[in-house]
């Protein structure tokens, strides 16, 4: 089987938020932004991988969602245990001082993992965790 990750998505609670924090701290490039208000699916993904994206979701216009479900979302949301996505660099220090200056929420600072690997970890502006691990020139 060949299969390959085109688009995860992240829940928001408000788009302009996400869209700052992903575009302008991140460097993701803006690939869609449909709706309006609150209610927007903004799409964004790294520059110069066009088959790799992050769609931003609206949790509060899920129509599968009673408002019980969606206030128990809202919820972990606000705690950061929903949502959580795991991005690659090889400059980890240089991402982890960009979102640091931006004051997101830092979870984890840049360290080695008892396995090896060296990564650091935040908060979007919805909660959602956001660990970065560093891509190093010898591992395959």
């Amino acid at each position: 089987m060949d299969l390959t990750l085109r688009t995860s998505s992240l829940p928001h609670d408000d788009p302009d938020a996400a869209l700052a924090f992903y575009r302008d701290v991140l460097g993701f490039e803006v690939r869609g932004d449909v709706g309006r208000g609150r209610t927007r699916w903004i799409t964004v993904g790294p520059a110069g991988r066009p088959d790799t994206a992050l769609l931003l979701a609206p949790v509060a216009a899920d129509p599968a969602l009673t408002d019980a479900e969606r206030d128990t979302v809202l919820g972990m949301m606000a705690k950061g245990t929903y949502g959580r996505v795991v991005l690659a660099t090889p400059d980890l220090d240089t991402v982890f001082d960009r979102v640091q200056a931006a004051d997101a929420e830092v979870v984890q600072e840049p360290v080695r993992q008892p396995h090896g690997v060296r990564d650091c970890a935040f908060r979007d502006p919805a909660g959602n965790l956001v660990r970065v691990r560093e891509l190093r020139a010898d591992a395959g």
